[in-house]
């Protein structure tokens, strides 16, 4: 199954998931310099939920790049990865509603955590359809998958219990760390060859 026509839906999906979120903004009121002030928290949460969906959308065009040939497996993840995706505008509006709700950022928190989940398991099923196979260090992939998701998870989980036990902001900062985790780039750590 050729990649093209579920890369082009995945990449109209997110534009519009993307989109959504500046239309959850609540307008300042009164509408002066300190009516703007008041709303930063909430500027803060959609500028980092936007970049935030944006390195999910480079990460995502850099690894379907390799790929030619797709399954349905591969089809079906990209639905889920889509479907959690899509409750980002809304978690992001409880937390603009309820900004002072612990529950609200949990809700956030997880399904920034769901879709980091969804994005993996999407990551792992397109590696496995990558079509030359045989040039791929499958060794130096599960390492970078280890060295990138897992401290991704951990540090969204820590933030998500850090909102709902202690600092409430918690699971937005976890993000922030988490999305900055992501833009480092690991190739060149791994010590590994294809060989071994």
């Amino acid at each position: 199954m050729s990649k093209d026509r579920l890369e082009a839906f995945m990449d109209a999906v997110l534009a519009i998931i993307m989109t959504i979120l500046v239309l959850e903004l609540p307008k300042p009121d009164p509408m002066t310099i300190e009516g703007v002030l008041a709303l930063s928290d909430i500027y803060v949460c959609y500028i980092l939920s936007f970049f935030w969906l944006g390195v999910m959308w480079v990460n995502l065009h850099n690894e379907w790049h390799q790929i030619e040939i797709i399954n349905k497996r591969v089809v079906w993840l990209g639905v889920i990865l889509l479907f959690v995706t899509s409750w980002i505008p809304y978690s992001m509006s409880v937390v603009v509603t309820y900004p002072t709700s612990k529950l609200a950022m949990v809700l956030y928190g997880m399904s920034v955590l769901l879709v980091t989940i969804a994005n993996l398991l999407l990551s792992v099923s397109l590696y496995r359809c990558h079509v030359d196979i045989e040039t791929c260090d499958s060794k130096k992939h599960a390492w970078i998958m280890r060295v990138k998701y897992i401290p991704d998870i951990t540090i969204k989980v820590i933030g998500i219990i850090l909102s709902a036990t202690v600092y409430q902001p918690a699971a937005i900062i976890a993000v922030l760390v988490a999305m900055v985790w992501m833009l480092i780039p690991v190739d060149g750590w791994y010590k590994g060859t294809a060989n071994k």
